[in-house]
């Protein structure tokens, strides 16, 4: 069965990658916000319709926080990385990500903070790099920012989906959170809803995409894993993303893979694998409590 949730919970990032090529594609140009807001109301609004249940108002304050993190503020982070910088250079900021959910489950969740862990996050770094990379990339200060600030909007969003868990089916909680990080959108996004009515189909197509496959069906995978399996061992399947990326690439768009690319996605996948590992290299040790 853990093997399964495994398997379940690492479709959502294989599914994240195609991401970069469908913004870049069908979504040029397009304002961050805007993006970010069709892409989680739409989604969050049909879930809704389908689950049928309002959150409690107890637990209105938390999903706030959590479709801040997850949603509102890590997409627009996301787009505005994606539209100002190389996607080689935007997926080695993300994949920061397992390396600043370590040290936030130590002191959210109370895990100790493992070798293993630290040296799996660092390898699946190293491993995007070397997989998406190029000598040409050139840095973009904001999209830097944006980039690592995603990072670690994810990161909390990882550590304290797992901390506050209510008791509700992923699918419930995945509406509640998309519907309310569309809502948070809104005002930010108000001065670009003009631009709806330019769309082309190509847009719509794509946005379609990115709401209902890349937002509501992966985002009810990543919850569903995260309610069943330790957050550091879920962040690290962040790898396949860029690794998706890069295989629709070479097989959608006919580029080069090279030798330096397989040596990448080696390596990440061995991060992977050794983050899914229970191997323990001593010593450990726990933070201690503030």
């Amino acid at each position: 069965m853990a093997r399964l949730d495994l398997f379940y919970t690492a479709l959502a990032p294989a599914i994240w990658g195609s991401s970069y090529i469908v913004t870049t594609s069908l979504l040029p140009g397009q304002s961050p916000l805007l993006v970010a807001l069709l892409r989680a109301l739409p989604a969050g609004l049909i879930l809704l319709l389908l689950v049928r249940q309002l959150p409690p108002l107890n637990w209105i304050p938390r999903l706030l926080i959590l479709a801040t993190l997850n949603f509102s503020l890590f997409w627009t982070l996301l787009f505005v990385s994606a539209y100002r910088l190389p996607g080689g250079v935007a997926a080695t900021l993300g994949a920061t990500q397992p390396l600043l959910v370590v040290f936030l489950s130590a002191y959210a969740l109370k895990t100790p903070i493992r070798p293993t862990a630290l040296l799996a996050a660092s390898l699946g770094i190293m491993g995007v790099a070397l997989l998406v990379l190029t000598p040409e990339a050139k840095l973009d200060m904001w999209g830097a920012l944006a980039g690592l600030g995603g990072a670690a909007s994810m990161a909390a969003g990882v550590v304290l989906t797992r901390k506050w868990q209510p008791p509700v089916p992923p699918l419930t909680f995945t509406a509640w959170q998309l519907t309310a990080g569309g809502l948070l959108l809104i005002p930010f996004a108000a001065p670009t809803l003009g631009d709806i009515l330019s769309l082309t189909g190509a847009n719509l197509l794509g946005l379609a995409y990115m709401s209902l496959i890349g937002g509501a069906l992966t985002y009810i995978l990543w919850f569903r894993g995260l309610a069943r399996i330790e957050p550091a061992k879920v962040s690290l399947l962040g790898v396949l993303s860029p690794l998706t990326a890069v295989i629709l690439g070479w097989v959608l768009l006919a580029q080069d893979l090279t030798l330096m690319q397989i040596a990448g996605a080696s390596l990440a996948l061995f991060s992977l694998w050794l983050g899914q590992t229970n191997l323990s290299l001593r010593p450990r040790w726990r933070r201690s409590a503030p």
